[in-house]
Order: structure tokens, then C-alpha cells, then sequence
């Protein structure tokens, strides 16, 4: 099979991030969520808890107007820790990634950030909300009208940081190659339609 990498683009509570997982070691490539957050930080020296792991701090408000992000600063410049530079770190990180070879990577617009790669497959994972919600119970000891308060503010956040980084619509199809239903497929159905593709447009039958 060709090289190829995949983006893995989810709602909260869809699984996106057990698929991606899944993904990884039936595939055996590389998985990477936070560890971009580790990597980020280690190559710019900047504190991980700055990354904020898609979730935007309170500047990000007060400047949303002036325009998306275009390169790194360097650490002399006050805006060295704004969630710009700091978005701009993480997508080196990523487009380093992607060169040294077959991997996924989950959230952070990897799939904007890659959009030049003719090896690139975009995955949005989505599902109705009371599945979303049935599976975030699982992973959150909090009442349940608390965990639809941090579905909801998380999804939001999401489609924010999406639009700002890439002026572009989160939930939109036309972003991504592939749009999977778990709720209507499972985790297990959703990799194995992954792998499917992944044999169609690369050139091998699947297992």
C-alpha cells in the first residue's frame, strides 16, 4: 500500500479518539493527539500547559477580528505565548510528522494544515447526541447535565478554533474525505470502513 496519512477531525463523545487509536495499531503507524502538545513544547521551549489544547484563551476573543496566524515569532516578541504562535508551533510539529511518514493525528486542523498533501485522508467522526452522551459518561465521573454542559462547550470550542485557524466551517463534508456515523457503524465499523477506503484509494485489498 502507498504511504498515506490520515486526520481524524471529532465531536466529543463520537470515539474519534478510540478510533484513531484502533486505527494506529491495526495499521501499525503512529498515533498522535497530545504528544503534539509535548513535542510543541519541547521545540519551542514554551510551557505545555501554554498549549491549549484547542481550547482558546481569553485574548483569543479580543483579537478575533484581526486576521489568522501566519508564521512563528520568536521569543524576544510579546506575542512569543499568544494562542497564535502557539498554534503555529503545533503545526510545525505537524507538518514534521507527516514527512517522516505514515501516522494519524487527531484534532488541532491537522487536516487544513496538511491540505497540500495528495497523501492526506480527512476523517470527520460525528454522532447524534445521546450516544455522544452515553459515551462521555463513561470517561467523566460528573452528573450527567454537567457532561452535556462539557459536550456542548467543548464542540463549540472546536468549531471556533477551526473556523479562526482556517476560516473554514468544522462540521462542513466538503473538508474531509470521509464522514462516519459511529453511532450507526460502532468504533469497530468505522475503522474497518477506514481501511476500506484506505485499500480503494491506495492500491491494496483489504484484509
Amino acid at each position: 500500500m502507498k504511504p498515506f496519512l490520515i486526520t481524524i477531525a471529532r465531536q466529543y463523545g463520537s470515539g474519534g479518539k478510540t478510533i484513531g487509536r484502533m486505527l494506529a495499531a491495526e495499521l501499525g503507524i503512529p498515533c498522535y493527539d497530545r504528544e503534539i502538545i509535548t513535542l510543541a513544547s519541547e521545540d519551542s521551549g514554551i510551557n505545555a500547559r501554554l498549549f491549549s489544547d484547542e481550547r482558546l484563551k481569553p485574548d483569543f476573543w479580543q483579537r478575533i477580528r484581526g486576521g489568522r496566524p501566519g508564521t512563528v515569532v520568536p521569543p524576544e516578541s510579546a506575542g512569543f505565548v499568544s494562542n497564535d504562535n502557539l498554534f503555529e508551533y503545533q503545526a510545525r510539529i505537524i507538518r514534521r510528522l507527516a514527512d517522516e511518514g505514515p501516522c494519524i493525528i487527531i484534532g488541532r486542523c491537522a487536516d487544513y494544515v496538511l491540505r497540500q498533501r495528495e497523501d492526506l485522508v480527512r476523517l470527520f467522526i460525528y454522532a447524534d447526541g445521546d450516544f455522544c452522551l452515553k459515551e462521555a459518561m463513561k470517561i467523566n465521573s460528573l452528573p450527567q447535565q454537567e457532561v452535556e454542559r462539557l459536550i456542548a462547550k467543548t464542540d463549540e470550542y472546536r468549531a471556533k478554533y477551526y473556523r479562526y485557524y482556517t476560516g473554514q466551517e468544522w462540521k462542513n463534508a466538503m473538508n474531509y474525505d470521509l464522514c462516519l456515523n459511529t453511532r450507526r457503524l460502532g468504533f469497530e465499523g468505522a475503522a474497518r470502513a477506514v481501511k476500506a477506503y484506505l485499500a480503494i484509494r491506495f492500491g491494496e485489498t483489504e484484509d
